[in-house]
């Protein structure tokens, strides 16, 4: 189990360093990480983090379309709300001009 909480930290990093008013996936955090095919560990992962310090901002990791699939982890709106005080707008929890706002971390952030 230790090797998950490895894993959980390193993308908790990932997650810190996207900046405010934009949005990443579950899988190109794991393709970043090297684990192509762990995209739902790192949904495992931002169920985890919500006593982790510093804070992760977990309402900006969407799935690979733009939805809002943790949603129901934060409770009612608060996810879409967290965004929304961001500048990035959610219609149907869909985060609305996803490839505009998407952030790479294979992009942005250099291993």
């Amino acid at each position: 189990m230790a090797a998950d909480y490895n894993f959980f930290d390193n993308v908790y990093d990932v997650v810190r360093q996207i900046p405010k008013g934009r949005v990443t996936s579950y899988g190109a955090i794991a393709a970043y990480l090297g684990a192509r095919r762990s995209s739902r560990v790192v949904g495992y992962a931002m169920m985890a983090c919500g006593t982790v310090n510093p804070p992760v901002p977990a309402h900006r990791v969407v799935n690979r379309n733009g939805l809002l699939t943790g949603k129901f982890h934060f409770g009612g709106d608060t996810m879409q709300q967290l965004l929304q005080n961001e500048g990035v707008e959610v219609v149907d929890n869909q985060v609305k001009n996803f490839k505009a706002l998407f952030w790479d971390p294979s992009v942005e952030l250099a291993l």
